[in-house]
C-alpha cells in the first residue's frame, strides 16, 4: 500500500487500516462489511481481533494501524474485561486521538450487564471518545460506519485542517457540555 509520502499521491491509492478489538466477532464482521460498502476516497483494510496482543509471527506483514476501535457489548461483563485487558498492549501514542470505544447493544437497556458510567470513565481515563450504538439496527449500523470512516480519515491525517488529537479534543468538549 502507498503510504502517501509523495505530495501528488491520490487518496484513492491509499489503504487506511482500522483495527477492531472485541469479543463479538459477528458484530465486528457486520460492521466491517457496512464500512466497506460506504463511499470513500480511500481504500480500507479492516483488521479484526477478539483481543490484544496480536500474534507476533505476522508483525512484519502487518500494515500501520490508523485507528483502534474497542468494541464493548453492554450486556457482557466479559466484553468489558477483555477490552480492559487488551488496552495494556496499545502503544501510548495511539491515545493521542487514534483510539475509540464503541459500545454496542445500547438499545436493550433491560439486558445491560455493564454500567454506561463505567465505559465513560474508561474513555476519560484513556482520553478517547466513547460512541454508543445499536449495531443490530441497519440504519444505526450505517450511521456508525459513516462516522467511523470519517474518524479513520481524520486519524490517518487525510482530512485537511483536522488532526486526530484536535478531533478528539472537540469530541470531548461536546461530550462535557
Amino acid at each position: 500500500a502507498v503510504r502517501g509520502r509523495c505530495a501528488d499521491v491520490r487518496l484513492s491509492a491509499l489503504s487506511l487500516c482500522p483495527q477492531f478489538v472485541g469479543s463479538d466477532e459477528e458484530l465486528q464482521r457486520r460492521l466491517a462489511e457496512t464500512i466497506l460498502q460506504e463511499k470513500k476516497d480511500f481504500n480500507i483494510n479492516i483488521h479484526l481481533a477478539t483481543s490484544l496482543p496480536l500474534p507476533s509471527e505476522r508483525d512484519h506483514l502487518r500494515p500501520r494501524i490508523d485507528l483502534v476501535v474497542f468494541m464493548i457489548d453492554i450486556k457482557s461483563k466479559y466484553s468489558l474485561k477483555n477490552v480492559e485487558t487488551s488496552l495494556a498492549y496499545v502503544d501510548a501514542s495511539y491515545f493521542l486521538g487514534k483510539v475509540c470505544f464503541l459500545v454496542t447493544g445500547v438499545g436493550r437497556k433491560n439486558d445491560c450487564s455493564i454500567e454506561t458510567n463505567a465505559v465513560c470513565k474508561l474513555g476519560e481515563a484513556y482520553c478517547s471518545p466513547v460512541l454508543f450504538c445499536e449495531l443490530e439496527l441497519e440504519g444505526v449500523r450505517v450511521a456508525t460506519a459513516q462516522r467511523l470512516v470519517r474518524m479513520l480519515g481524520i486519524c490517518a491525517g487525510h482530512i485537511p485542517g483536522v488532526s486526530a488529537l484536535s478531533f478528539v479534543s472537540l469530541m470531548r468538549k461536546s461530550n462535557d457540555d
